[in-house]
């Protein structure tokens, strides 16, 4: 199908009509098939002239998309493009290209991607707001739990809920700029920051503020209400993150989701305590050593269910272990996998060593403990920077099942019209099925069909199979496309003994 999904975390699986169709009449609607729920944002039709006609007369049902079809559509080539917001909050669009009646030139669809600046500002401020959550949440949380009543730090961590907060607005407004494929002058536009606040990413944004204005107010309170805004500001942050993005998103969501929610919980209790921890120690505070005991106490039931949570949300993102390496997302996930390596070896030395009673009288073990819980900050922000970059990485399982989808073409000459599907749409081993017509859309009763593909730039030679009639189509099992790329194809039909069609046209085969 004619889209670009280079950043797509959801596939178009199915589309009726289907892409490069050739049908006898206009159709009475549309219909798109995602391999997610969806939410549209802009649906147009781009007639043979090269008008495009807005279609804002849909209905939803589950992951599909039924579009009523403007009416007395002319006869030629049409391009139904589609741009959508995935269930885990990334835009995606594409097109579709019919003919009704007979082919011609179609106008061009407007290509679909991110623009460079406005990526980096995404990326930019995903960073700062993980940074301001976990630090500023985390860091309430553990001024109300661990280090009370010192309050070491609480200058930080409020700046830190400012952060998280503006963050979240900005990145409420590119979620908009993206979904719409505006230029970033577009954030002074209201239905920008409308588009982006109503996909679930802006459902995120708004527990985030939420969040940050719950551990803000405990900052204020002592005691008892201290920490119960700060635990409550922790799980509503947990909930925030859960609600989007592809890990979340993935079934089953009934795993995925409290797996998401466990994850952001455990990475705000560690994170947010290691600030308060290093201001203790580096103002000889006679709190440190109590808060510190505490904290030991109760890190290791947040950073197991983190590391469980992780690994679960790992294998079902992969899919496959060689998915690890030969993957943009599996090879961030590597290097993050690295970095949290050498964080839970710096965390265990720590636990080891220096907060072991022998070493404590030693004059160096408060500063070593301060430099070393720096470290800890610095390689967390690293690994926020890494993940990150996953809203930009599809996840394997994105990938893998937009691979197993059809490649399909249709070849129309005046006696006859085929539409050709490979499945999957990858190079390896398919199965093929073709549909015959007469060039006046009626049967074609063939007493033989074979198949020729060849790819003269790759220097391969023609690769012929004969088909066999089942099932009303004629069928190919277990052919092998040794390479992807554009492949020409030929279809001999003989008729009759004297009387043979041949039928010519390309395929695109995926990697």
């Amino acid at each position: 199908m004619s889209s670009r999904l280079a950043l797509a975390h959801a596939s178009l699986v199915a589309a009726s009509p289907a892409d490069g169709a050739m049908l006898a009449q206009a159709p009475a609607g549309f219909a798109l098939t995602f391999s997610e729920p969806t939410s549209p944002l802009l649906l147009s039709l781009v007639t043979p002239d090269g008008t495009r006609l807005p279609l804002d007369r849909f209905t939803l049902r589950d992951q599909t998309l039924e579009i009523d079809a403007p009416p007395g559509l002319s006869q030629g080539t049409h391009v139904l493009s589609w741009r959508v917001i995935s269930e885990d909050g990334h835009p995606v669009g594409g097109s579709v290209v019919f003919s009704i009646g007979h082919p011609s030139t179609p106008a061009p669809a407007a290509a679909e991607g991110t623009e460079p600046n406005v990526a980096r500002m995404i990326w930019c401020l995903r960073v700062l707001l993980y940074a301001g959550l976990f630090v500023g949440i985390g860091g309430a949380f553990c001024l109300a739990w661990l280090s009370a009543p010192a309050r070491a730090g609480e200058t930080w961590i409020g700046a830190a809920l400012v952060l998280a907060a503006l963050a979240a607005l900005a990145s409420g407004g590119l979620q908009g700029v993206d979904a719409l494929d505006a230029p970033l002058t577009g954030l002074g536009r209201a239905i920008v920051w409308q588009t982006g606040f109503a996909t679930s990413f802006g459902q995120t944004v708004m527990g985030a503020l939420l969040a940050t204005i719950l551990a803000g107010s405990s900052l204020a309170m002592t005691a008892r209400p201290a920490r119960f805004l700060s635990l409550l500001a922790l799980v509503t942050l947990g909930v925030a993150l859960a609600v989007s993005g592809h890990a979340g998103a993935a079934p089953p969501q009934g795993l995925t989701r409290p797996a998401v929610f466990l994850h952001g919980v455990g990475i705000a209790l560690w994170v947010g305590a290691l600030l308060p921890l290093a201001l203790l120690f580096a103002r000889r505070s006679p709190e440190a050593g109590a808060a510190l005991r505490r904290f030991s106490a109760v890190i290791l039931f947040a950073v197991l269910p983190l590391l469980a949570s992780g690994l679960l949300l790992a294998v079902i993102q992969l899919g496959t272990p060689t998915a690890l390496w030969e993957t943009d997302y599996g090879r961030v996930l590597a290097a993050k996998l690295i970095l949290v390596a050498a964080l839970l070896a710096l965390a265990a030395y720590n636990r080891l060593r220096l907060t072991d009673p022998a070493q404590r009288s030693e004059a160096d073990a408060r500063r070593r403990l301060v430099r070393t819980i720096r470290l800890e900050i610095a390689l967390i922000l690293a690994i926020f920077a890494l993940a990150a970059l996953w809203r930009f990485t599809p996840p394997p399982r994105a990938l893998a099942l937009a691979a197993a989808q059809p490649a399909q073409t249709h070849i129309h000459a005046l006696k006859a019209m085929a539409d050709l599907t490979v499945t999957p749409g990858r190079a390896g081993p398919v199965n093929v099925s073709l549909m015959l017509m007469t060039g006046e859309f009626g049967p074609l009763d063939a007493r033989e069909v074979t198949l020729v593909l060849a790819n003269p730039a790759l220097g391969i030679e023609p690769i012929r199979r004969k088909a066999e009639r089942r099932d009303g189509l004629w069928r190919i099992d277990g052919m092998v496309i040794p390479a992807a790329g554009e492949w020409n194809v030929r279809i001999d039909i003989l008729i009759t003994d004297f009387d043979m069609t041949r039928l010519e046209g390309t395929l695109h085969i995926r990697r």
